[in-house]
């Protein structure tokens, strides 16, 4: 799973699928919530804010 920015969500795909072997599902963070989850601050790559969730 990755938090990530515009900038790098091509990256956490690729990264995905290397070890899932399978394409991921991709979710904007603004349009989904979670009981149990919130989203980090910053993406999974750099210090800005997220805007996916690949999971």
């Amino acid at each position: 799973m990755y938090v990530v920015c515009n900038e790098h969500l091509e990256i956490a795909i690729e990264k995905f699928i290397d070890v899932y072997e399978q394409p991921p599902d991709i979710y904007e963070l603004d349009k989904i919530s979670f009981t149990d989850w919130t989203s980090p601050h910053r993406c999974d790559f750099c210090d800005t804010k997220p805007k996916y969730l690949v999971v």
